[in-house]
């Protein structure tokens, strides 16, 4: 960019007197400066790994909204998107402006968050740490340098992990704070180094501003392609096997985690993936794996000072251990981030009570009912305050921390797309069978993945199911390759009264969680739930 333009687009937020400001540097560059100020060291892979320090993991009760004309009447305001004003905003905004002006080197990224020219998003993101330049420079998309010359930025992401803002004076929860301004179309980040909040804080103005402007529909899932152009999406929240069933060798992928759904078809939001590694091996996830290299950033994962060997199993920081890599090192991804609309989606559930089957058809009503459900479980450790080993957790669209709009604006385009285009839907359990976890077993990923080829390779359309009594699924009774006995979890319980009674209890939990959404969905989406 030019630097007259570029002066300008920072001085609009009060950013007059910066010391160096390193602006698109390349990655060994970026990889050098980290180093260079002790921001992380180098593996025996070849990548940078870093430490968030406090914050390992994303602060969603940090996380607000500026309240103003372009988000007043529009944004659903509640626990998830808190309202924050505009004038307290502006003197936080005022303070980190002054951090950031303290500061001897100051990093900036233009980059664009949509495959998709008609409807990307030009992203600036400013930066206190080179890592986190590094992060957004392979996490977001890459304009080429002819582009970079005539950069305009639409949004401007500003992160100060440094600068910790004072409750008691600024009105925030702690002393970080993240809040995005649609008005100013800002992102102030302050108190924490955890980049995912970089990447998701514009994943939420996606999902603000496509519904709104373009009538597409942003996506949480990721995306894959066949050799003859068949796209299939992975709906899941954390643990429930997104990032593995997507990276499948046989398939091209599209992108891990944000996506679009256009009148032309899906296109990925980022260039890059950020996966999990904790536990990772290279007979399970090769293809993650492979991607840690040198330009890749790994957050928290647990090293070898002396050897520089990394340790994945290692939880001494968290279990959310993660890796930020660009989309091209994984082999056969599809570069231009774009596909034709799918042939079949996937919810992707973990249900650790061990009693959803292990795949179910959908009608289109099912379809929104589980995609405002968004359900999987989460097991003792996963989080601090659980009170018992195992949780139901909805997740809305499965992705409900991200949503900026009414659950069903997003619920209603995609029942809308799977009749437009006879997009077949599926509800894949990956969690437990047998019983519970503690006493039952992971569903085994092989058979998981001969579901999964079944359903996007169309193998599964000869109305051969049955009817689950307690969830009204449809439950194919054949899968090629799948063991028969394993498609009736009931059947894979030793105990039928406990397996019964388990049952029982999930499904009243889904018809509690959904009492929330009644008011707003048509009878046929209310009885679309489990049927007992």
């Amino acid at each position: 960019m030019d630097l007259a333009v570029r002066q300008r687009t920072l001085e609009r937020f009060g950013l007059n007197h910066l010391g160096a400001v390193h602006e698109n540097l390349p990655p060994p560059r970026l990889v050098e400066a980290a180093v260079r100020r002790r921001e992380g060291m180098i593996s025996e892979s070849g990548a940078l790994v870093v430490k968030t320090g406090k914050r390992t993991g994303r602060s969603p009760k940090d996380r607000f909204i500026v309240e103003n004309g372009a988000t007043r009447d529009t944004v659903e305001w509640g626990s998830v998107n808190k309202p924050f004003s505009p004038g307290a905003f502006e003197k936080i905004l005022d303070k980190a402006t002054a951090y950031l002006e303290y500061l001897d080197e100051v990093y900036v990224v233009d980059a664009y968050a949509g495959a998709d020219p008609r409807y990307r998003v030009n992203v600036q993101v400013v930066c206190e740490f080179a890592w986190q330049a590094l992060f957004a420079r392979q996490l977001f998309r890459r304009p080429s340098r002819d582009e970079l010359e005539s950069f305009q930025p639409q949004w401007t992401v500003i992160s100060v992990p440094g600068f910790l803002t004072e409750p008691e004076e600024d009105g925030t929860e702690s002393e970080t704070f993240v809040c995005l301004d649609f008005e100013r179309r800002l992102v102030l980040i302050c108190g924490t180094r955890y980049a995912g909040e970089i990447k998701k804080s514009i994943f939420a103005v996606m999902n603000f501003v496509l519904p709104t402007e373009h009538d597409v529909l942003p996506m949480h899932c990721s995306a894959n392609v066949g050799g003859d152009g068949d796209v299939a999406l992975f709906f899941g929240l954390s643990g429930t096997g997104k990032t593995t069933l997507s990276a499948d060798p046989e398939r091209c992928l599209i992108g891990d985690d944000e996506h679009g759904w256009s009148d032309e078809g899906i296109f990925n939001f980022e260039g890059g993936c950020y996966a999990k590694t904790i536990d990772l091996s290279e007979e399970k996830e090769p293809q993650i794996y492979h991607a840690i290299r040198f330009g890749s950033v790994l957050e928290n994962i647990g090293m070898d000072r002396k050897s520089r060997e990394e340790n994945y199993t290692d939880r001494t920081l968290t279990e959310n251990t993660r890796v930020a890599y660009p989309l091209e090192y994984i082999e056969d991804a599809v570069p231009e981030g774009v596909a034709g609309h799918p042939e079949a989606v996937l919810f992707l559930t973990a249900d650790a009570f061990g009693v959803l089957p292990p795949i179910s058809a959908l009608t289109p009503e099912q379809a929104a009912y589980y995609f405002l459900s968004g359900y999987t479980a989460k097991l003792a450790g996963t989080e601090s305050d659980m009170e018992t080993e195992v949780e139901a957790t909805f997740s809305t669209c499965f992705g409900a921390p991200f949503l900026p709009l009414p659950a069903t604006t997003y619920s209603t385009m995609l029942s809308k797309r799977l009749r437009e285009h006879g997009t077949r839907c599926y509800l894949i359990n990956t969690g437990w069978s047998g019983g519970p976890y503690g006493v039952g077993k992971r569903i085994d990923i092989a058979a998981t993945r001969e579901m999964v080829r079944a359903v996007i390779e169309g193998r599964l359309e000869d109305g051969n199911t049955r009817e689950d009594p307690f969830f009204g699924l449809n439950v194919p009774r054949e899968v090629p390759g799948v063991p028969g006995h394993i498609l009736d979890p009931r059947e894979t319980w030793p105990d039928k009264a406990a397996y019964d009674a388990q049952a029982r209890e999930l499904a009243d939990l889904f018809r509690q969680n959904f009492t929330r959404f009644e008011s707003q969905v048509g009878e046929e989406v209310r009885n679309a739930g489990p049927s007992f």
